[in-house]
């Protein structure tokens, strides 16, 4: 995917919107930093993987509260 600037975006914006409506996002950047992605209307959504590290990962069962004798001190004040 490719990155042009706002100025460019403007001069060019109807070939810009034309290859992205074939398929071809980018990405609008000002003073290099990216602001925009442009994607067809009809791009397909991207699937996330829940679960992909399932039993590669073990999360005690007091995950919730480890920590937190220390962080009640912490916000008490005391310690």
């Amino acid at each position: 995917m490719h990155t042009v600037n706002i100025h460019e975006a403007k001069t060019k914006l109807s070939r810009l919107v034309d290859q992205a409506a074939k398929g071809e996002p980018f990405i609008i950047a000002k003073a290099g930093k990216p602001l925009v992605k442009v994607i067809p209307l009809d791009a397909p959504k991207t699937i996330q993987r829940l679960g992909f590290m399932e039993g590669e990962i073990l999360v005690p069962e007091d995950f919730d509260r480890m920590g937190s004798a220390e962080i009640e001190q912490l916000f008490s004040g005391n310690r």
